[in-house]
């Protein structure tokens, strides 16, 4: 009897406030180059760097990923941070996949920029290893030697670090310029999916900025 291979899943976490056409060429190519089964999109409530700034409500963010990724099997959607109080942090939710699922083979994709970051991260070590790092290359920040990120999380050097590296198309949007422009009334024609373009402005999602000593969320549902 053949062994079975385990599938091999990227996880793909963020705010996705809101998901754009970067976050899904990102995403395909680190299918494509790093050989994954699938692709989950993992959407946090409230990420650690985030915790006082406003974030649209969860199932708006859900939502809107659910309509960039229609139509591509290999793409997923996993709401398992959904009720998560405090901050999302990277290591419990590698966790909580692999006690949900020992048979899967974890691949966590991250920048080259968020690598370097890496070491002063909530239980790095954790981190690697419970996932290959599927390292998506940005212009002007190289990926460091593995013996500089063992030595910066204090990891010895018979420690794996396993690390896959994608040379991927780098489109420089980011979900706060997408915000911004819609404050200002200016097109996201080609920078987002055309649903979500709709769904945008169907529901007046980032028409003005809350005011973070107010509280709450932008479109509470």
């Amino acid at each position: 009897m053949q062994p079975t291979t385990k599938p091999r899943v990227g996880v793909f976490g963020g705010t996705f406030d809101p998901v754009h056409i970067g976050h899904l060429i990102l995403a395909e190519q680190c299918r494509e180059q790093a050989g994954l089964d699938e692709v989950w999109f993992i959407p946090a409530p409230r990420p650690p760097q985030k915790q006082r700034k406003p974030v649209t409500a969860f199932a708006h963010r859900v939502e809107m990923l659910s309509l960039a990724i229609a139509g591509n099997p290999s793409f997923r959607i996993d709401e398992l941070e959904k009720d998560r109080t405090g901050p999302s942090y990277t290591v419990d939710t590698l966790q909580e996949l692999t006690v949900r699922d020992p048979s899967l083979d974890l691949h966590f994709i991250m920048g080259s920029d968020s690598l370097r970051d890496l070491p002063v991260w909530h239980k790095p070590a954790r981190i690697v290893e419970l996932a290959t790092l599927v390292i998506a290359v940005r212009p002007s920040h190289l990926v460091p030697p593995l013996t500089e990120l063992r030595q910066a999380m204090k990891l010895p050097e018979t420690t794996a670090i396993r690390l896959q590296v994608v040379q991927t198309l780098f489109v420089d949007i980011s979900s706060t310029d997408l915000r911004c422009r819609v404050q200002k009334g200016r097109s996201l024609r080609y920078l987002v999916p055309r649903a979500v373009e709709c769904y945008i402005q169907q529901h007046r999602l980032y028409q003005e900025e809350d005011d973070p000593e107010k509280g709450g969320e932008r479109g509470q549902l």
